[in-house]
């Protein structure tokens, strides 16, 4: 009789496998949810909403059912659960990760087509940076390039709910080097504007032409230097003096005014 191996006295039965879901972004925000589905449909994977929106919902809820896309009603507290928080304004959907342009890339179309970008040194706050890239969209701007220290940096979901679905209208690009990055960008024709509260040139009236890319600095240190270095121009928002400085989301917006003011 051929004797069956008996399980090791401590290994706990194998237990089947569940599939593996596809790697995906969770966007939490009304607006934000519906910026990705208007503009990369194919991408969205699941859908969860609370009642109260379902009113708005109706072009995604009909293109999921289409799609067969899941797609659920849940409770307020369960929606909370999902988007590890209480500020997913009724809606989360579940996406696959967005493409990040590579700089070389960036270059190319910005150098193509004369586009205006915007690039951020180590500005931290996912509120800046969410306010940032809603302006950056409100204005016309082709192109964000994120620069920080850290490996692999992406957009916190606080930054995507708050820029209220302006990071779908904006070619993304990110680096761990952002002054040798922007002297790439140089050397392709491209202009590098950076902002600094203390500089002599004040941004009203001031020709940043294009190509161009605006720098804005860190919220307590500003541009760092080796990034200040690689700019070819630095100006101010010139103020009345009753207080030091703007917020780097308010002064960025008003930068990008006059950025795309002139041809």
């Amino acid at each position: 009789m051929v004797q069956r191996p008996r399980p090791h006295p401590h290994r706990p039965p194998d237990r089947p496998r569940e599939p593996r879901r596809e790697a995906s972004d969770v966007i939490q925000g009304l607006r934000a949810g519906l910026a990705v589905f208007a503009r990369r449909p194919d991408d969205v994977l699941r859908v969860a909403y609370t009642r109260d929106v379902r009113p708005e919902l109706g072009d995604l809820l009909r293109a999921c059912a289409t799609k067969r896309v899941p797609c659920q009603e849940v409770s307020a507290g369960e929606l909370d659960r999902i988007a590890e928080g209480t500020h997913h304004e009724g809606l989360c959907v579940a996406a696959r990760p967005r493409r990040w342009l590579p700089t070389g890339e960036l270059a190319d179309a910005l150098a193509r087509s004369k586009g205006l970008a915007l690039a951020l040194d180590r500005v931290r706050n996912p509120y800046n940076v969410g306010a940032i890239l809603r302006s950056a969209a409100f204005f016309g701007l082709d192109a964000a390039l994120l620069g920080t220290p850290a490996p692999h940096p992406g957009l916190p979901p606080t930054a995507v709910r708050v820029a209220e679905g302006g990071v779908e209208h904006l070619q993304l690009a990110r680096t761990t080097d952002l002054a040798d990055t922007l002297a790439r960008l140089r050397a392709r024709g491209i202009r590098v504007v950076g902002a600094d509260g203390q500089a002599t040139t004040g941004a009203a009236g001031f020709a940043f032409g294009r190509p161009a890319v605006l720098v804005v600095g860190n919220e307590r240190e500003g541009l760092g230097e080796r990034v200040r270095a690689q700019c070819d121009a630095v100006v101010a928002v010139r103020g009345a003096g009753s207080v030091e400085s703007l917020n780097v989301a308010v002064a960025a917006g008003v930068l990008m005014a006059e950025m795309t003011r002139r041809p």
